[in-house]
């Protein structure tokens, strides 16, 4: 598009357990927000604090000047931008911004399809959970147009503090699968040590006191390890979409014949969890596969 859009009213679509803080923290910043989800009573206390309802993505979008996404599966993407009443056919002069964790190259399409209609795009999935969200503390990863992120940036500072623009369209979702693969196998670290401090019969908050200040510590030990320790398996991430990441990204890496072992293995135990009926666990929730 030839020029970018003044943004003073936001689109928010898709308010779940992550989209509740960061649309809440546009509102704070003095934006218009305009809200859609599939479960309308969702966004009940951001209407309350003066985010305007909407039937459709579509009619979100048509009132937007950029319009953020984030839904749960690539599925979900599709519909919202592509289907009936969707973003891409309603939009006017806007940028759209997909923070959905989906596929490099369902990316790349709605940029490709957006440009078609003049509106200019970037993904930006992001990671830091329902804590980063409610502490805008995100960590945004982006892919696009180096001035789209530029314009667009102000308004991802409202919801995150490392925020990089990694490539062209679909690269923020490659670098969001980056950080999948690590989590994967890391999460079964934890899961694994805690067990064994267990079944060895140690005490594992004091092991977790000790490990957790030397060279393990990091989130998925001190902040999910701590959970697992307690039976906390309250979902900050899905486990459902936890796994349709893992997913993406074996994907990604079949077609680029990478082999990533501890990725197949990690996938493996939480779709044994699924199988479990314990797929709206959060991740924390692979403890459970071990110690039963």
């Amino acid at each position: 598009m030839s020029s970018l859009p003044k943004i003073a009213s936001i689109g928010f679509v898709g308010v779940g357990i992550m989209g509740q803080s960061m649309a809440g923290h546009l509102l704070a910043a003095g934006y218009q927000v305009h809200v859609y989800n599939r479960t309308k009573s969702k966004t009940d206390a951001l209407i309350a604090k003066g985010a305007t309802w909407h039937d459709t993505p579509g009619a979100v979008a048509a009132q937007s000047d950029l319009i953020i996404t984030m839904v749960g599966f690539p599925s979900d993407v599709e519909e919202v931008y592509f289907g009936e009443n969707g973003i891409i056919a309603s939009a006017k002069e806007a940028i759209l911004v997909d923070m959905t964790t989906s596929s490099p190259s369902l990316a790349r399409k709605i940029a490709q399809e957006a440009a078609k209609k003049g509106l200019a795009s970037i993904d930006a999935p992001v990671s830091g959970g329902d804590i980063g969200a409610r502490d805008a503390k995100l960590t945004i990863m982006v892919g696009g147009e180096q001035a789209v992120f530029n314009h667009v940036l102000p308004v991802l500072q409202k919801l995150g503090t490392s925020i990089i623009l990694q490539g062209g369209p679909g690269m923020g979702q490659h670098t969001k699968m980056c950080n999948q693969i690590v989590i994967a196998s890391t999460i079964m670290g934890v899961a694994e040590g805690l067990s064994y401090a267990k079944k060895v019969g140690l005490d594992p908050a004091q092991v977790l006191q000790s490990i957790g200040g030397g060279a393990a510590s990091g989130f998925q030990l001190n902040v999910l390890g701590a959970k697992m320790i307690i039976g906390d398996y309250a979902p900050g991430f899905y486990v459902e979409h936890f796994i349709k990441d893992l997913k993406i990204a074996l994907s990604e890496a079949e077609q680029m014949n990478l082999a990533l072992p501890g990725l197949s293995l990690a996938k493996s135990l939480f779709e044994k969890m699924a199988a479990k009926g314990l797929q709206r666990n959060g991740t924390q929730g692979i403890f459970q596969i071990y110690i039963d």
